[in-house]
């Protein structure tokens, strides 16, 4: 219940739109109505020698001339016509709303979604799959979506026939149809019961579809590996166990589908029979005539079929409230970071970003990674951070964006602490350029105006030539307008990276994040790489996530980083002095590129 109010709430903007398009429905199932009441009339005509007074609903009799049967005829023509078309024209306009309605509120639903998901922090990103996410957006609404355009319009035009028809065979011999009213209960506890049993059925498919996609979208995109390995018949059993699953569920869910039908129709044939008996005996006493008894149990029976269609549509209305608990789900799941209403909106850097004995973890991590860190970092100075995997380097960046607040100590902004901050003010004056370069599956200028929609061509063409990409970018067929792919597919691992390096060019915050890429280049695309990040760096206030020698010896300041901790600070000639962390580390992993002379810049 408490899904179907939700559901109603993105269709309460549209009751106007829904409210005609039930009207609509009244009168497809007036017309369908009347079109069964034309057949006492019908009857008659083809019965000469019987009385051809008999009584029909909305009096259609006296339209009917009884003398003359091409007259009658001709009349039966015109009423039969005219009610299909009218009928035809209300449906028309009764399933347009629907799917204007459905469309629209989905459209609402999606909206709300995406807004909320790209409201929450890194967090929220960690602890879910994207493919699950984009199935919740795309695959749960548009389940929701048909469920309004097409089922729920269907069980309310079903409904409206089922009530125009009981009424007409009310009409025609109430005596009878409180008879048939006894197969009613009946009918509608078998319903019940095939509707439960699809609902349950319904979510382990919808389920089990979500464990089958993010099977199929983990393996293939990670098919190297699986090539790798020789994985494949492992790959293959973990899909096959997913899909029979399905293939189950599905197969059980067909086989009450298949069940539900065909047992209401037995029960029908059987009433049939009763009918005809009680039927005759109502003739024989001058209670109806033989028109008016095949009329009513042409209703009567009719009846059945907006049943039948009814209970049908309960395995697709049972899918679309197990996509839209999923949908739920995910707009109940909330972490995005507080903003105070009166924060601090921060100017360029002028002094100093400093961090003050901070301590951090991750919700899912046993022990802090972070702890007690202490860092200045001076305006326009250079900071490497190094030190072994899982140090805490990467989790130190990301509260200076502040994708995360710490749980003890502060970062302050010019003495503003960033929790009292305008989270926006403090995004426009971080540029980043991550470790493994993202890019969007759109032209060369979007992506380097990402974060600067509003940037001109020359200005564009300028940060392209700052990081050395200008060149390359003049010989593709379109240039700035060339398609780069899926994540950069079309292009180099070089060509990648000074994209995004003009990308945080373009943006000219005072302040760049950079995690040094790990990937081995050629020389060539090394050097205008490293090129390229010495113009970004200039003049900014720089933090280095750094892998390579040839930056780390730039730097002003070096941070070396374990088990969350700071362990050592300084320039690169005074920690070798020290003889510590740093000097063992650059044993293991600089010494050799040292003596085989490296220089990229």
């Amino acid at each position: 219940m408490n899904d179907l109010r939700r559901l109603l709430k993105y269709l309460q903007p549209h009751w106007g739109t829904f409210a005609v398009a039930m009207v609509a429905m009244v009168f497809t199932a007036a017309f369908e109505t009347a079109t069964g009441a034309l057949f006492v009339p019908i009857f008659n005509q083809f019965l000469p020698g019987q009385s051809q007074n008999s009584e029909t609903l909305f009096n259609l009799q006296v339209l009917v001339p009884q003398d003359d049967w091409f007259r009658g005829w001709v009349a039966i023509a015109i009423l039969l016509l005219g009610f299909t078309i009218l009928k035809g024209i209300a449906e028309y306009f009764s399933s347009y709303l629907m799917a204007k309605i459905g469309q629209s509120a989905v459209l609402q639903l999606r909206r709300e979604l995406y807004d909320h998901l790209l409201q929450q922090p890194a967090s929220f990103f960690e602890k879910h799959r994207t493919n699950f996410l984009v199935a919740r957006l795309v695959t749960s609404c548009a389940a929701i979506e048909a469920a309004v355009s097409g089922n729920l319009r269907d069980v309310l035009r079903e409904s409206f026939m089922l009530v125009c028809f009981l009424a007409a065979a009310f009409y025609f011999n109430w005596r009878l149809m409180l008879g048939a009213m006894v197969i009613g209960p009946i009918i509608a506890l078998l319903t019940t019961k095939f509707s439960k049993s699809l609902r349950k059925l319904a979510q382990v498919s919808f389920d089990g579809n979500k464990q089958l996609n993010d099977t199929a979208q983990e393996t293939l995109a990670n098919q190297t590996i699986v090539k790798a390995y020789a994985a494949e018949e492992r790959e293959k059993s973990r899909f096959d166990t997913v899909a029979k699953l399905i293939a189950r569920a599905n197969l059980r869910s067909g086989q009450i589908a298949a069940t539900s039908p065909p047992t209401i129709e037995i029960i029908g044939v059987i009433a049939l029979l009763v009918f005809f008996y009680f039927g005759l005996r109502e003739i024989n006493a001058g209670n109806m005539d033989a028109a008016q008894f095949f009329t009513f149990l042409f209703f009567l029976f009719r009846s059945y079929d907006p049943m039948r269609k009814i209970s049908r549509q309960h395995n697709e209305i049972s899918k679309a409230f197990a996509a839209a608990k999923d949908v739920w789900d995910v707009l109940d799941e909330t972490e995005v970071l507080p903003e105070k209403p009166n924060a601090v909106q921060l100017n360029d850097l002028k002094d100093r970003i400093e961090l003050k004995n901070l301590s951090f973890d991750y919700r899912s991590a046993d022990k802090p990674v972070l702890r007690d860190v202490s860092l200045d970092i001076p305006r326009g100075t250079m900071v490497a951070l190094v030190g072994e995997s899982g140090g805490g380097k990467s989790t130190l960046i990301k509260l200076i964006q502040r994708l995360y607040d710490p749980i003890d100590g502060s970062i302050t902004w010019d003495g503003i602490d960033l929790r009292d901050a305008g989270l926006l003010s403090l995004k426009k004056h971080i540029a980043l350029v991550t470790q493994e370069t993202v890019l969007f599956n759109d032209t060369v200028r979007y992506n380097i105006s990402y974060g600067k929609p509003d940037a001109t061509d020359a200005e564009i063409a300028e940060a392209a030539r700052i990081a050395f990409a200008n060149d390359f970018i003049e010989e593709m067929p379109l240039k700035y307008d060339t398609m780069v792919g899926e994540r950069g597919t079309f292009l180099s691992g070089g060509q990648r990276q000074r994209i995004a390096i003009a990308r945080a060019v373009l943006v000219n915050a005072p302040v760049l994040i950079l995690d040094e890429a790990t990937s081995a280049l050629d020389t060539e695309s090394e050097r205008l790489v490293q090129r390229a990040l010495g113009n970004l760096m200039q003049n900014k206030t720089s933090i280095v996530i750094a892998h390579r020698l040839s930056t780390i010896r730039k730097a002003d300041k070096i941070v070396v980083m374990k088990k969350g901790r700071i362990t050592e600070t300084g320039t690169h000639d005074d920690l070798l002095e020290k003889g510590g962390t740093y000097k063992r580390l650059y044993e293991m992993q600089f010494a050799e590129e040292e003596a085989l002379g490296e220089n990229i810049l």
